[in-house]
């Protein structure tokens, strides 16, 4: 595994987030603009995007599954990872239900129902909520990151010179340098 990276799940779960949302935009977009010569173009690649995303699910669950395993953490973060768990193991389920509804669809060649299309909707909020919960994960409790960085004083309210350079001493606050 690359040093930097502690496991794949980040590298599946974006792929798994963009074709179940294009997926769902795309059927969505198929029962309100109808009659484009697009629209064909439109369903089929919506349900590519399904097809593939519900297989990408598999290893983001899978990989998602040996982070929660082998990352460390502490109690709070422990429990949201749970939530975060249970959350992605419901949506993979749904995900699946739809994909096989979607090709059962398709071999009999039929146009996705509204009742589909608003399952869609449902499957799209889930992934949605599932990978806020991950992020939460990452950006609130800092898991499956190599490091943290240190907190520190300097505050950046200030401007930065062209080089990107400070101008002063980063040890001392920007106001102890316009009193001196």
């Amino acid at each position: 595994m690359v040093e930097i990276i502690p496991n794949w799940h980040p590298l599946f779960v974006h792929f798994t987030v963009a074709l179940i949302s294009v997926s769902g935009g795309l059927f969505v977009l198929t029962k309100l603009v109808t009659n484009w010569r697009v629209e064909d173009q439109w369903l089929a690649t919506a349900y590519w995007s399904l097809w593939i995303g519900v297989l990408i699910s598999l290893g983001t669950v899978a990989a998602g599954w040996y982070a929660f395993n082998t990352v460390d953490h502490d109690t709070p973060s422990h429990a949201a990872m749970l939530e975060h768990r249970n959350l992605a193991l419901v949506t993979l389920v749904v995900l699946v239900i739809m994909g096989v509804w979607s090709l059962v669809q398709y071999l009999k060649e039929r146009s996705p129902s509204l009742i589909f299309v608003a399952c869609m909707l449902v499957s799209v909020g889930l992934v949605g909520s599932t990978a806020w919960h991950g992020g939460e994960l990452v950006y609130r409790y800092g898991l499956g990151v190599k490091s943290l960085p240190k907190k520190e004083d300097h505050k950046h309210g200030h401007e930065a010179g062209a080089s990107g350079e400070h101008g002063h001493d980063a040890a001392a606050p920007p106001a102890a340098e316009a009193a001196a």
